[in-house]
């Protein structure tokens, strides 16, 4: 009787217990952020009144939700106050605040984790490293490579295949390749890791050394010596080790495809492509369309993607950014705005890759307006975003709006470069803004630290010919750093053209005949030119001259 009343008892603990976990893990779950430090008071006073201190996984549910809720301060301090922590706690912690990219917090739990003398997992080691090399913190994680011997983990594959990885993703294959070579025994993620390493770096010899010498191989292996071979632009060895592959997977199938499109082999690429069959994930969707893409093949990009719904792949922002360059290219408005449909509707993330993608095609297709909403609605903007806005902005005409974009470009701390300055001297030329542009060109190498290429020259040629300041546009030509271009050149010859001034214009053609004297459209500018103000002796004379030297017009063909 004594014994049955024991056991009710015990189950009626265990069932109360259980119960009270699972009450405060629903109130954890359930916590308003605006009162949420006074909540998690409460919860932790629950805890302790019921005695819930060793329920190491309620501990470390109730933790994670005190850093969620901003409060890291306030689980370090129940960590501090444990007398006996668990080493799991603290790693619980540490990774909690890595997986949220958050390094002071990470750095305040692993000394707090040290100063119980407790030794981090190998899990979170590894973790650590691979936050080290994604932020790519190379001195930190030296730091930590230190630590990781002093605490006795040189004998740990697993760590040290971590800290060869760590090495080279930062850029220093010395110290990988010093990891490799001391570590005690290697398996075959080791040597995977390895070739991987030369692979990034284009050590195509030592890959190819490593490669044949490993006791084992698998899928991962032959994988990354394709890949080492497509990335020197071998891809016909890239092809062999392809064939020769015991063990094809998807991403062997993807590699070797991605190598014959970068290379322009659109036939192999497609051999492949239509022998995986439905092997073919949304990556190898992916990487056919940007095939045709780079090709400029933009009509077969297109088509391909219809055969994706067909079969009913999933797109990705990758799959968007590859189409809406094709829609770009080929001046397709409403298949882009279709696209622009499609990626609201399926609620994929616009990032500034994505972002960067509508704008460009918005304003290359005519849709200037809708190009700036996807702009506005940005939450991020990096470089690209902002040098886009303003190059479309200025094709269009539309000069001071270009200059305002700059303005808050500046405003929100990003810095311009090159191509920003050749979309705002651009929007200056489109627009006659002359003396906006004298000031930002002349600001470039002294305010900015940008030393105008030929292309800035060209741009303020075009802006101060069509303004009909012809003798300061030739001066500038005359003063270049560089050797003039027939673009340069050909600017000015258009300015003169269109202000009929054949003194400077005879200066101009004479420097382009210099460049090509059988590029039949220099005399063909001149001779308009002439006939424009009636001088048709002089008409004649370069028309001969073009005979005389065999040169003859290529036929006009509009681009409509």
């Amino acid at each position: 009787m004594h014994h049955v009343l024991s056991l009710n008892l015990m189950n009626s603990i265990t069932k109360t217990f259980s119960f009270l976990t699972d009450y405060i893990t629903f109130s954890l779950s359930n916590i308003n952020n605006s009162q949420n430090l006074s909540q998690l008071k409460q919860i932790h006073a629950q805890i302790l009144t019921n005695g819930l201190l060793n329920s190491t996984a309620l501990l470390t549910h109730f933790l994670a939700s005190c850093y969620h809720t901003a409060n890291p301060q306030y689980a370090m301090q129940i960590l501090q106050r444990l007398r006996r922590p668990e080493p799991s706690l603290w790693n619980s912690m540490i990774r909690v605040s890595l997986v949220s990219g958050k390094f002071m917090d990470f750095r305040d739990f692993y000394n707090g984790l040290r100063s119980f003398q407790l030794v981090p997992s190998t899990t979170v080691y590894s973790l650590i490293l691979r936050f080290c090399a994604g932020f790519d913190v190379a001195q930190f994680g030296k730091m930590f490579h230190c630590q990781m011997l002093m605490l006795g983990f040189e004998s740990d594959v697993i760590l040290q295949t971590g800290l060869l990885d760590f090495y080279a993703k930062v850029g220093d294959l010395v110290s990988a390749r010093k990891v490799f070579v001391e570590m005690p025994e290697r398996d075959v993620v080791a040597n995977n890791a390895m070739i991987a390493a030369f692979s990034k770096y284009g050590h195509v010899e030592e890959a190819k050394k490593l490669f044949d010498s490993m006791p084992e191989s698998d899928c991962c292996s032959w994988n990354s010596m394709i890949t080492c071979y497509c990335k020197v632009g071998d891809v016909a060895s890239a092809r062999l080790v392809f064939d020769q592959s015991p063990r094809k997977d998807v991403i062997s199938w993807n590699a070797m495809i991605d190598g014959h499109c970068k290379s322009g082999e659109l036939m192999s690429a497609e051999e492949l492509f239509v022998r995986m069959g439905a092997a073919r994930n949304a990556v190898t969707w992916n990487t056919m369309i940007t095939g045709y893409v780079h090709s400029q093949e933009f009509s077969r990009a297109l088509n391909l993607f219809e055969k994706m719904k067909a079969e009913n792949v999933m797109p990705t922002e990758v799959t968007m950014v590859s189409l809406l360059s094709a829609c770009a290219y080929l001046g397709a408005l409403e298949m882009g705005e279709w696209i622009h449909t499609f990626i609201r509707r399926k609620r994929l993330r616009v990032d500034v890759v994505l972002g960067n993608a509508l704008i460009d095609m918005y304003w290359k297709c005519g849709g200037i307006e809708a190009a700036l909403d996807v702009f506005h609605g940005l939450q991020v903007k990096n470089i690209f975003c902002w040098n886009s806005i303003i190059v479309g902005l200025g094709m269009y005409g539309y000069g001071k709006q270009a200059i305002d974009i700059f303005v808050s470009m500046e405003r929100e701390g990003i810095k311009p470069d090159g191509i920003t300055f050749v979309g705002l001297l651009s929007a200056c030329s489109h627009s006659g803004l002359v003396p906006e542009g004298r000031s930002y060109f002349s600001q470039m190498r002294s305010f900015y630290g940008i030393e105008p290429a030929i292309e800035h020259y060209g741009c303020m040629v075009d802006l101060l010919g069509r303004s009909g300041f012809l003798e300061e546009a030739l001066e500038l030509v005359k003063t270049m750093p560089m050797q003039p271009n027939t673009v340069v050149w050909g600017s000015l010859f258009q300015a003169c053209q269109m202000h009929k001034d054949t003194e400077i214009g005879e200066k101009v053609t004479q420097n382009l005949l210099e460049l090509d004297a059988h590029d039949g459209a220099n005399y063909v500018f001149l001779s308009n030119l002439y006939a424009s103000l009636k001088r048709w002796n002089d008409v004649n004379v370069c028309r001969k001259s073009m005979m005389e030297r065999g040169v003859h017009k290529s036929p006009g063909c509009s681009s409509l």
